[in-house]
């Protein structure tokens, strides 16, 4: 398998491939409520809307990663950054480039600090957002980063 090449901010057209990327990623703790449909995903891309985005990650044609910044209703100038990525397609370099995606969003979009969406005992999630951390003052001095309580 080759490097998903195609990272682009999702629209509601990418929803079915969203929800398979969630639900292919079966017992894992992703940190999210599903069900994970369609539906779910278009929601999530609606209360986003200009705020927030997910980003989009294919090999080819086949959605194989997402990445997303929420907004935090209690500080508008905080972002939450969460990625995803199918079992087969990680160790690849695709989280970070949806982080640059993210980064880059939140950058332009004049957020401030960006926490990270950790999943209950998830170890490789908290690995990945460590590394991370230490990325995000490098892409905007004037952002920073903190790990979820």
């Amino acid at each position: 398998m080759t490097r998903a090449t195609d990272i682009r901010k999702a629209t509601p057209s990418d929803a079915e491939g969203i929800a398979a990327i969630l639900r292919g990623m079966g017992d894992e703790k992703v940190g999210l409520q599903g069900p994970f449909d369609g539906d779910y995903v278009r929601n999530w891309l609606k209360r986003l809307g200009e705020s927030g985005a997910l980003f989009v990650a294919h090999d080819g044609s086949i959605p194989v990663a997402f990445g997303a910044l929420d907004f935090d209703t209690a500080d508008a100038a905080t972002g939450l950054l969460g990625v995803w990525v199918l079992r087969d397609y990680r160790r690849r370099g695709l989280a970070t480039d949806l982080a640059d995606a993210i980064l880059e969003f939140a950058r332009d979009h004049g957020y401030r600090r960006i926490r990270g969406r950790l999943p209950e005992d998830n170890e490789p999630a908290l690995s990945f957002l460590s590394g991370i951390g230490a990325m995000v003052p490098l892409r905007n001095p004037s952002m920073s980063f903190e790990l979820p309580l």
